[in-house]
């Protein structure tokens, strides 16, 4: 139930985005969704990614600094209080969620969102029971 995040710490310089677009472009790795969080010197993008391997592979290769960080993709019902839903499971359980990011899907009646959150199987466990669908890895890298 767990997907890979390809974290990507770039300089706040212009084209550094660009660059990391082209490598993931030229090597055939498809953006499912992405986050960028910034500071005055440095950006944090976060990526969701048909092949994350091989996109840390590469983008190691070609200078970046990566990292690969497990999160839970969410299925939320795409209506008013759908995300709330979701927050108070969480709530319920007190898990802190670290950061979250929309993942939009094609032909569905729902939402996905991305969570970071500090105990994850937890988190998984406590969903789950409430019936609130997670998608796989496979399933999210295949959108």
């Amino acid at each position: 139930m767990k997907v890979k995040q390809i974290s990507v710490f770039l300089e706040n310089k212009s084209g550094r985005l660009a660059q990391v677009t082209r490598v993931l472009g030229d090597n055939g790795i498809n953006i499912r969704a992405l986050s960028i969080a910034d500071t005055t010197d440095f950006g944090i993008l976060r990526l969701i990614v048909n092949d994350p391997d091989l996109a840390y592979r590469v983008l190691k290769e070609a200078g970046f600094t990566v990292s690969a960080t497990d999160v839970i993709a969410v299925e939320v019902t795409d209506e008013p209080g759908g995300l709330a839903e979701v927050l108070a499971v969480l709530q319920e359980v007190n898990i802190n969620i670290e950061y979250l990011y929309a993942f939009l899907q094609k032909a569905t009646k729902a939402a996905l969102v991305v969570f970071r959150v500090e105990q994850l199987d937890e988190a998984i466990a406590a969903l789950q029971a409430k019936g609130i669908r997670i998608l796989g890895g496979q399933e999210v890298y295949a959108l």
